[in-house]
């Protein structure tokens, strides 16, 4: 890797193609093992410079509010209560507009690099409405003039709190110039819910498990419960993202993430976070220490932060959840949720270093809004561990641990190119984005590499497995990863397989038309609290849905990710006869 060129594997590229699928996925998989997506340093150097504009541009807009100096006099103001919520605000509206997670080449967005506001400012766009039979008006999947309206509402909402002065305010500190106007935010909490109604995917791209949900404490809580429950904000993400982790997924992220952090340059060490390289690429015990200690940090660290009143003991706890976050921004992970991780750096030290638990803990609020603040955000978290087919990841807190749901899509050769004809949306498919850089051989070879990718991945096994299933032939399909899919055609993604579930399908078929054989989804549940089997279901976009079952985790976590031994072994409950005669090759019932 060089600054400017990317690391490619050594192969033909006008042959490589012509190779049989998995055999391709074998030297795909290997390769990102020891060199990652292999993206040159100066895709990194790009973050690095976004996460600085993110934070200078914050600044400089929290500067304006009265009773502060300049952005450069932020050393006096940023203590302020209304300086945290502006920069919590700002980091929504930073999401909200695209330009957070979900954008840029590492989450295969080249040109343009971002799609949320260029996507969702056009009518005719794919929404998808959580309720459609259930909320009155919500029905269909195209987006219309009421819906950009309803978009722009809430951006205007965002802007106009951002650049709006604080009232006085229950509670606050002596020396505070006010808080934000609970009148004021009554307009961002409406409009986003009535856009989220009507489409989900902006909802969930505002991070409103947490955001929203802050500036609703931002308006009816006084200051002191306000504290406490951006607190418990906290405490959810970090102790949901860490039970999540205790499965047999999670050092399957972590081996995989690894191998993509730019600063991990050694391919020998890289190499000892699988089992046995180049032949066996299940993570090895390096990776599953690595990933138990960031487990224990998520459980541990925030307790002590919301019970400390030891200054020193404080500090330590946040050195080490500061360098936990500063590391997981170190990775660039696939998706980028870099400015996320850089805003909990920022709340953490200050909800927690300036209001301590002394004056600011749980036993400083009533003992029934505290019940209803933990009853209220754990509600998701634990239904979504339960039923996970029923609530997205993002509000079950299950965040990057291995256990998502997730699609895999094959297109007939030639096929997919009705995604562009047939849908409107901001940018084209991936690969025709990387094609116009840099020529159809790379632009696939890059594609299959994100698909390699899962394939790492624990539930990779199970997807490349159903997808051979129901196939004639890989070698017949461009097989490609759910998340580009959604990404494309909903303007954003951030692996919540639930955006490219079912529903999308519907929306899809809608305006393509494909034939019976020409797209075929495979869907893989997450895997529930109570049990160690993840639900599939695949379909047909012509037909519906043609088979549903399970598979065992324990056989997922034992295959290689090119199923060197074979197919791993599944469980289908239902099949559809006729699809399986036509042109599958699936089993009628089990």
């Amino acid at each position: 890797m060089s600054f400017t060129e990317a690391d490619f594997p050594d192969v033909d590229l006008a042959t490589f193609k012509h190779r049989p699928y998995l055999d391709r996925l074998k030297v795909l998989t290997r390769h990102w093992a020891e060199f990652g997506v292999g993206t040159p340093w100066s895709v990194h150097m790009l973050y690095v410079a976004k996460i600085v504009t993110y934070l200078f541009t914050g600044v400089v807009i929290a500067s304006f509010t009265s009773g502060f100096g300049g952005f450069w006099d932020i050393g006096a103001f940023w203590t302020q209560p209304i300086f945290y919520q502006k920069m919590l605000l700002w980091t929504m509206l930073f999401e909200f507009l695209g330009l957070g997670a979900s954008s840029g080449p590492l989450a295969f967005r080249f040109s343009p690099p971002i799609g949320g506001v260029l996507h969702w400012l056009r009518p005719n766009t794919i929404r998808l409405p959580p309720w459609p039979s259930a909320i009155p008006f919500t029905k269909g999947s195209r987006r219309t003039w009421f819906d950009v309206a309803t978009y722009l509402g809430v951006v205007a909402s965002l802007v106009t709190l951002l650049l709006s002065d604080g009232v006085s305010k229950e509670g606050q500190p002596a020396d505070s110039v006010g808080l934000l106007d609970p009148a004021l935010l009554l307009p961002l909490i409406v409009l986003l819910a009535i856009a989220g109604l009507r489409d989900k995917t902006l909802f969930l791209a505002a991070r409103s498990e947490q955001y929203w949900v802050a500036a609703i404490f931002f308006a009816f809580l006084p200051f002191v419960e306000m504290i406490v429950g951006l607190k418990l904000i906290m405490m959810a993400v970090w102790w949901g993202a860490a039970f999540s982790k205790l499965g047999r997924h999670f050092s399957f992220v972590v081996s995989a993430m690894m191998s993509n952090a730019p600063w991990f340059r050694s391919p020998r060490l890289k190499r000892r976070l699988y089992r046995n390289y180049p032949d066996d690429l299940r993570p090895s015990k390096v990776a599953s220490f690595i990933a138990h200690q960031g487990t224990v940090i998520e459980f541990v660290v925030p307790v002590v932060l919301l019970f400390s009143s030891n200054r020193l003991v404080t500090i330590c706890a946040l050195v080490v959840i500061v360098f936990f976050h500063l590391f997981i921004t170190s990775m660039f992970p696939l998706g980028v949720p870099l400015e996320w991780n850089i805003f909990y750096v920022f709340s953490a030290v200050y909800l927690f270093g300036l209001y301590p638990a002394d004056g600011y803990g749980i036993g400083s609020i009533s003992p029934m809004l505290l019940l209803a603040l933990v009853l209220g955000l754990s509600l998701f978290p634990v239904l979504g561990n339960f039923f996970p087919a029923r609530i997205s990841f993002l509000w079950s807190m299950r965040y990057y641990a291995g256990n998502w749901a997730t699609t895999q899509w094959a297109f007939r050769k030639g096929s997919e190119s009705r995604l562009n004809d047939k849908i409107v949306k901001a940018a084209p498919i991936q690969a025709d984005q990387l094609t116009s850089l840099y020529g159809r051989d790379v632009a696939e070879l890059l594609v299959e590499k994100a698909v390699a990718w899962r394939s790492l991945h624990s539930h990779g096994r199970a997807l490349t497995t159903l997808i051979g299933n129901h196939v004639d032939s890989y070698q017949n399909y461009d097989i490609r990863e759910g998340e580009f899919v959604a990404g494309a055609v909903l303007g954003w993604s951030f692996g919540d397989g639930h955006l490219h579930g079912a529903q999308l399908m519907e929306a899809i078929q809608e305006r393509c038309s494909f034939a019976p054989g020409e797209a075929i989804v495979v869907y893989i549940e997450s895997q529930p609290v109570h049990n160690l089997r993840q639900r599939y279901r695949v379909y047909d976009l012509a037909v519906g849905e043609i088979e549903r079952g399970y598979i065992d985790v324990a056989d997922m976590i034992t295959a290689q990710p090119w199923l060197e031994d074979g197919p791993i072994r599944v469980h289908p409950q239902w099949s559809h006869a006729d699809h399986r005669s036509s042109f599958g090759k699936g089993v009628v019932e089990a």
